[in-house]
């Protein structure tokens, strides 16, 4: 079996290739005898007993970007002695795109983003004041330097930006429990109690951070400036969520051209600790990884009627739970009247829908419940054109790729452990 993967920009100047060799004396050298004939110069060589393929070993082969053109004919060759091949390079024409496989290869893009945090084009608010774009380069510098493991840096507002936050604070806190989703609704209060959500504080990202893990295993990660869509939803893959820790210009309270630490923190964050809703963040990462381009754009216009401004039905009553909606004054009035159309959630529809960036939302798709949205997501996302199947680990928080019988059979036990679990607890549920 043989699986292309893409590399990232960090390393593509060299190309990987990863083989399982059984313990047969000279099947190493057979199979370094390939790249010799092809007149490949190998730069690293590695092996090691395989995890997938318990009794065997993978070894790894590093080559320069040049001699990619020889793979096909190297893999060809190789099979003769390699029960299982995985390339990584960007070359090959068959090449699934790159996607971290460890929760800290987050690193290799968190920094890739579209615009730095004091790039404002002409028509933002803080535009011509050099003081917000200096504070702004402030939060960018604490982001670009951040890296996995490290504690968030904690950062003493001003009052003026303190000031802001209140003002939104309050506004929109006036609406929360009519307007909001009772999910919502419940968590609000404990953030309020765990992490200091008031009026007159702006939260630390680090502490919302840590609650957020305890409720669901969701982190925050500051972030410089807008990620790219297969990269913002990687994160998610892994439960991390991408946050700004800047605010908006205080000109316009009501009003910011991009994600700010208000969007973040009251309209993002609360859902984080729900238990369906993180699931459901989390199935739109998952699907995204190795995903083609076009179906990217899909899962992110799916984000965007769904974390961004989506809304469901409880009690017969309409109610949001998009962090557009729970975050802007405005729009979370509007979407609850009879103004917008809105339609039933189905995905195949939902992604090939076209929107507005910069006005009210002219179409909602209201969901039943987070676990129907998910579910209905889950059924979707297998239509893909992806040749792997991936499972996130969170023991380890790494993903694994299922592309043999040995790493899906150890599935298949964990599977029936919990399963085992559940009925027990089941039986002692029912003996009460």
């Amino acid at each position: 079996m043989t699986t292309y993967l893409d590399t990232p920009d960090s390393i593509n100047e060299t190309c990987h290739l990863i083989f399982t060799l059984t313990q047969e004396v000279g099947s190493l050298a057979d199979s370094l005898k390939v790249f010799r004939d092809n007149c490949i110069s190998l730069s690293h060589i590695e092996s090691r007993p395989s995890r997938r393929f318990p009794g065997d070993y993978e070894c790894l082969v590093e080559f320069k970007k040049q001699d990619s053109k020889k793979l096909n004919t190297v893999i060809e060759s190789l099979k003769k002695h390699a029960e299982h091949v995985i390339i990584h390079s960007a070359e090959h024409k068959d090449a699934v795109p790159w996607f971290p496989k460890k929760i800290r290869e987050l690193d290799q893009f968190a920094n890739r983003v579209l615009s730095y945090g004091s790039e404002l084009d002409s028509d933002h608010p803080g535009f011509i004041d050099p003081v917000y774009r200096a504070r702004r380069k402030e939060f960018a510098d604490i982001a670009f330097n951040y890296k996995h493991g490290q504690p968030i840096p904690r950062v003493t507002y001003t009052e003026e930006e303190t000031k802001t936050w209140g003002t939104i604070y309050r506004e929109l806190t006036k609406l929360y429990k009519t307007h909001a989703c009772a999910e919502f609704n419940h968590v609000f209060p404990l953030l309020e109690q765990n992490c200091h959500y008031n009026e007159n504080n702006i939260p630390q990202l680090q502490d919302v951070s840590d609650f957020l893990k305890d409720c669901t295993g969701f982190t925050l990660r500051p972030v410089a400036g807008l990620l790219s869509s297969r990269d913002f939803l990687a994160g998610l893959a892994f439960r991390v969520f991408h946050s700004t820790q800047y605010i908006r210009h205080a000109s316009v309270p009501m009003y910011t051209p991009e994600p700010d630490i208000c969007h973040e923190l009251l309209g993002h964050a609360p859902l984080f600790a729900d238990p369906d809703f993180a699931q459901f963040s989390q199935e739109i990462g998952m699907a995204s990884l190795g995903a083609p381009d076009d179906y990217v754009q899909k899962l992110a216009t799916l984000y965007w009627f769904t974390v961004e401004f989506g809304v469901c039905l409880q009690e017969g009553k309409r109610k949001a739970y998009g962090a557009g909606l729970l975050s802007s004054f405005g729009e979370l009035q509007y979407c609850l009247t009879n103004e917008p159309e809105v339609r039933p959630f189905e995905p195949a529809k939902v992604t090939v829908t076209e929107y507005p960036i910069t006005k009210f939302q002219p179409i909602y798709y209201e969901a039943e419940s987070f676990q129907d949205a998910r579910d209905k997501l889950v059924a979707w996302a297998a239509s893909i054109p992806r040749p792997l199947s991936v499972r996130y680990n969170p023991f380890t928080q790494t993903l694994e790729i299922l592309d043999n019988k040995a790493v899906i059979h150890r599935m298949v036990q964990d599977v029936r452990s919990e399963l085992f679990t559940v009925e027990d607890a089941l039986k002692k549920l029912n003996a009460k």
